[in-house]
């Protein structure tokens, strides 16, 4: 029924040159949308958007899924059904900001323990020890690993921009035990085993929570918790915030700053001023 709307959404998406996971993420927010309203598309208003969000809230999704729908529909009413937008009506949500969930050096090494596929191992510990996004590890080239510099070549970046980022040597050879196993894959470096093609975010999800499960951690850990864990486990070694910035390809210092309040080790060493006094007392 809504077919010919949804090709109009991915065409105004490439024109855009959004990514294809942004235009697929939008297809599948706003047909739900569609389907729930079952409207015709020029018939629809703002209203329809706010209580379609309102509904999905008193069901518990969360504010920042409300807000991927927000920008889904907001996106296909502007570019493809050409109908006024009003913030007012169909305001953006507030959201609860919580500490990213970081691992433990131990319960990262369990995590390994626990992925028997050497591939998936390989993945687990390029994103915790380069810090790399699940978007990032699936996209890895072979040529992308630099073992002259030890470094790692970061492409198809969430803000579009590449970067570097370090290579560690425990996982450069866990990376040449992968790669003598599975058939020295010269292209992509991690394919997909029936496709050759690359894998998908989804995939690596489901491996993240077998092995979780399989490590009995107690927290559910996502595969951007390595990541977390990078930029916290430095933060806490003293490396510069600028530093982890570029590492993370954080555009924003403040996105960095976050790890700030993650990290134990910097907190646990700030005297409280309520100590001052009664330090002073004892001298």
């Amino acid at each position: 029924m809504y077919e010919k709307y949804l090709l109009k959404l991915e065409e105004a998406g490439k024109i855009r040159n959004l990514k294809e996971r942004s235009i697929s993420c939008y297809k599948n927010y706003v047909s739900y949308f569609l389907n729930y309203v079952g409207k015709e598309p020029e018939d629809l208003t703002c209203q329809d958007v706010r209580d379609f969000l309102l509904t999905r809230k008193d069901s518990g999704i969360k504010a920042t899924t409300l807000n991927l729908y927000n920008s889904a529909i907001r996106f296909f009413y502007r570019n493809v059904l050409r109908i006024l937008w009003d913030d007012i009506t169909v305001p953006r949500m507030i959201q609860d900001h919580q500490l990213p969930k970081v691992l433990t050096l131990d319960e990262i090494e369990r995590l390994l323990d626990a992925t028997d596929d050497i591939k998936y191992k390989a993945m687990i510990s390029t994103m915790y020890s380069s810090g790399l996004r699940v978007s990032e590890v699936i996209h890895l080239h072979y040529n992308d690993i630099s073992r002259t510099n030890m470094q790692i070549l970061v492409r198809n970046t969430k803000n579009r921009m590449d970067r570097y980022t370090i290579l560690s040597k425990r996982n450069l050879s866990l990376l040449t035990e992968y790669w003598f196993q599975k058939g020295k894959p010269c292209e992509i470096l991690f394919p997909n085993k029936f496709t050759g093609g690359y894998l998908t975010v989804s995939t690596i999800e489901q491996v993240m929570r077998r092995s979780v499960t399989t490590a009995e951690l107690e927290c559910n850990y996502t595969p951007h918790s390595l990541r977390h864990s990078f930029a916290t486990h430095l933060m806490e070694n003293g490396v510069e915030q600028r530093n982890i910035q570029a590492l993370l390809g954080h555009r924003d210092p403040k996105s960095t700053e976050v790890y700030l309040h993650v990290s134990n080790k910097s907190l646990m060493g700030i005297q409280s001023p309520f100590d001052k006094k009664e330090d002073e007392y004892h001298e």
